[in-house]
C-alpha cells in the first residue's frame, strides 16, 4: 500500500498559473536552458510552463490543507506519541530536542496535557510520563471490538507483503474454527471458508491451538484410544499429537505440506492473549510445490510479525472464545 497521497485538482485550478507562465515564456524557458533559437523556445516553453503550473497547483493544495491544520493539536499528540515501553518517562528538553519545538512552546503543552490528565510528572518531579487517560482512549473503543474485526486490517497487509491467502482460526472444542480469511488469487484453492470447522487434532492450527494443554487434559478432551486419521500425517494417539505439540512449542511456527489436505502447505503461528494465553491462531496457505527456503524464511517473518501486532493488540483486552478444554 503507497503512503503517497494523491489530490484530484479541479480542471480548472492550474490555468491562473499555467496562463502567468505563458505570457512569461521567454523567462520561463531561459530559466531552464539557456539561450536558444526561436524555434527552440516554441517547443520548450510550454512544457516548462506546464511544470510551473502543476507545482503551482500542488502548492495551492498544500495551503489548503494547511488551512484546516490545527498546529497547537498536532503538537501534542506528537508529544503523546513520543512515549513508549522502551522510554515511559521524558524530559521537556528532551522533547523539545526531538520534536525541534521551543522549550517554551513544550512546556506550555506539557502544562496543558497535564490539566486534561494525560500525562503527570515522575516520581522526580522533573520528568513526564503517561497516565491511563491515555489508554482508556485507546483501548476502551478497541475493546467494544471483537478478535475479527481487530485481526482483518492485519490479516489484509500480511496478505499484502507475502501475496498468500490468510487466515484468523479459534479453537471451539475438539474443532477448529475459520473466523477470518483474506483470500489472495491464486491457480490453487483449498476447500475452507469462513465458519469451516475442521479437527483440531488432524491440523496444524489445532496443533497450536490445543498446546498449551496439560497431557492430562488433552486425555480428557480425546478419550478414545485411536484419533480418527485424515492423512497418513495425522498422529494417531494422544500420546503422539502429545509429543507433537511439545516439539511445537520450542518454535515461533509449524509448518509442513500435505498435513490436512493435499497440495496445501499451511504455516501457522500462535496469537497470544492476555495473560500469555494462545487465544487463536494465525497463518498463510500455500502450494506444496512453493518449497523455497528463502521464500518460507520470508513467510514465516511476516507471519510471527503479524501475529505479534494482533497479540500487541488483545493484551490489554478480555476476549472470548469458546475454546472449551
Amino acid at each position: 500500500m503507497s503512503d503517497t497521497l494523491h489530490v484530484d485538482r479541479p480542471a480548472t485550478e492550474p490555468h491562473g498559473a499555467l496562463d502567468r507562465a505563458r505570457s512569461n515564456k521567454e523567462t520561463v524557458w531561459d530559466d531552464v536552458s539557456g539561450p536558444a533559437s526561436k524555434a527552440g523556445r516554441m517547443t520548450a516553453a510550454p512544457a516548462a510552463s506546464l511544470s510551473a503550473a502543476v507545482a503551482a497547483g500542488d502548492d495551492a493544495a498544500d495551503k489548503e490543507k494547511d488551512k484546516y491544520t490545527v498546529p497547537g493539536l498536532e503538537r501534542g499528540l506528537l508529544i503523546l506519541s513520543q512515549f513508549s515501553r522502551h522510554e515511559p518517562v521524558l524530559s521537556a528538553p528532551e522533547i523539545a530536542r526531538r520534536l525541534g519545538i521551543p522549550r517554551s512552546t513544550v512546556f506550555r503543552l506539557l502544562t496543558t496535557l497535564e490539566q486534561l490528565g494525560f500525562i503527570e510528572h515522575d516520581a522526580t518531579g522533573r520528568d513526564y510520563r503517561l497516565t491511563a487517560a491515555v489508554l482508556r482512549l485507546g483501548f476502551e473503543p478497541m475493546a467494544t471490538k471483537d478478535l475479527t474485526e481487530l485481526a482483518r486490517p492485519i490479516l489484509e497487509r500480511l496478505r499484502d507483503a507475502t501475496g498468500c491467502t490468510c487466515n484468523l482460526v479459534v479453537r471451539d472444542g475438539r474443532s477448529v474454527v475459520y473466523v477470518g480469511r483474506v483470500a489472495q488469487h491464486s491457480p490453487y484453492a483449498n476447500t475452507v471458508h469462513l465458519g469451516t470447522r475442521l479437527p483440531a487434532h488432524a491440523t496444524l492450527f489445532g496443533r497450536v491451538l490445543l498446546r498449551d494443554l496439560s497431557f492430562e487434559t488433552l486425555q480428557t478432551l480425546y478419550p478414545e484410544e485411536r484419533l480418527h486419521q485424515v492423512t497418513d500425517k495425522t498422529p494417531a494417539t494422544v500420546a503422539e499429537l502429545y509429543r507433537l505439540m511439545q516439539h511445537d512449542r520450542h518454535t515461533d511456527y509449524v509448518f509442513d505440506k500435505d498435513y490436512y489436505e493435499a497440495g496445501i502447505a499451511t504455516l501457522a503461528v500462535p496469537v497470544w492473549g492476555g495473560g500469555q494465553k494462545i487465544i487463536a491462531s494465525l497463518g498463510i496457505t500455500v502450494s506444496s510445490a512453493d518449497d523455497d527456503t528463502a521464500r518460507l524464511s520470508h513467510l514465516a517473518s511476516q507471519a510471527c510479525r503479524a501475529a505479534r501486532e494482533l497479540s500487541g493488540l488483545l493484551d490489554h483486552i478480555v476476549i472470548a472464545t469458546n475454546s472449551q478444554h
